[in-house]
């Protein structure tokens, strides 16, 4: 089917379809959703312009990632592959989503949006989205998503734990219940637990909720219970736990021993650097635009990437103790 054929059967001329399909901001949204309908119906998938160079990149309005933590890391990467790539990026926060009405991009990227808030992305735009550190249902038209395997990284954690001797561990999963990998951290964790035979009770795997605030709170908690490690995913957990140790007059690893998720510009040179574990940010990156470039080419790209974290050895965690 030729364009021509969409601009008949949608009553609008070919220049119309032609604005639609390259995302002109002079075209009305009930045309440009009409468009859309009309090919969708009869199975036409517009040509990408491999001349429309624009990444719009979107980024979490309020705080659900701290600073220096997953959102700017992954920002970096992103800033740093694309433009190599020869895109030109726009950031733009989540919440002003909408002005992509107005502007001409081929592609975007979501960091840590939820793909919900994504659903109609097929029916408003013609272009590829891919969704960075989430997980989504089904196969939605266009919608790609690249993440971290947050089983492989919950259990890297809790496994050098053991070899190191470690025998009841404590975690904090930084978000609240039905947000962003926070289940999927803590259904995670409770297995890896399992497997090397250490208690596994709610007791011990407790929610940050968001932000900051219930860290050093949940730490004294998990303290009093005899716990010999803490495993904190997620957030700042990092150098609010570094506070609260002091606070409780815990000494790391002498006391306590610590694997948090790695910061910019803080887990190595925290005292004692941190043992973390981090998502492989160069290579999220440069899978996203694997999958934008070959969008563009018209080639089928990957609908799910799945990577596996890093774990970066420092001092926070005790060395074995010998038998």
């Amino acid at each position: 089917m030729k364009i021509q054929e969409i601009a008949k059967l949608a009553g609008v001329s070919t220049a119309t379809v032609s604005r639609v399909f390259s995302h002109h901001p002079s075209i009305r949204p009930e045309v440009r959703e009409h468009v859309f309908a009309v090919a969708r119906q009869y199975g036409y998938h517009p040509r990408l312009s491999t001349r429309q160079r624009n990444v719009v990149i979107l980024t979490p309005y309020h705080s659900v990632y701290p600073v220096q933590s997953c959102v700017d890391m992954i920002l970096m990467a992103l800033t740093q592959e694309l433009p190599r790539r020869n895109f030109r990026l726009e950031i733009l926060p989540v919440n002003n989503r909408e002005r992509l009405d107005s502007i001409q991009f081929c592609a975007a990227v979501a960091i840590g949006a939820e793909p919900a808030d994504f659903r109609d992305w097929p029916d408003r735009f013609p272009v590829p989205l891919v969704l960075m550190d989430r997980e989504g249902t089904g196969n939605p038209a266009g919608v790609y998503f690249v993440r971290s395997d947050e089983e492989q990284g919950m259990r890297i954690a809790i496994d050098h734990l053991y070899e190191r001797g470690c025998r009841k561990i404590g975690c904090i999963v930084h978000g609240s219940a039905g947000t962003g990998n926070t289940d999927i951290r803590r259904n995670a964790i409770v297995r890896a637990l399992k497997s090397r035979g250490f208690p596994a009770d709610d007791s011990l795997i407790l929610l940050s909720g968001p932000g900051s605030d219930k860290y050093v709170e949940l730490a004294g908690k998990l303290l009093k219970q005899g716990v010999d490690a803490l495993f904190c995913p997620g957030g700042n957990a990092g150098i609010v736990m570094l506070y609260a140790f002091s606070l409780y007059g815990r000494r790391v690893p002498e006391d306590i021993s610590l694997i948090a998720s790695e910061q910019t510009f803080f887990s190595h040179y925290a005292v004692p650097p941190q043992t973390t574990i981090s998502p492989d940010y160069a290579a999220m990156a440069a899978a996203t635009a694997d999958i934008i470039e070959a969008r563009l080419d018209g080639q089928k790209a990957p609908v799910r990437t799945v990577l596996p974290y890093n774990l970066i050895l420092r001092e926070s965690v005790a060395a074995a103790r010998k038998s």
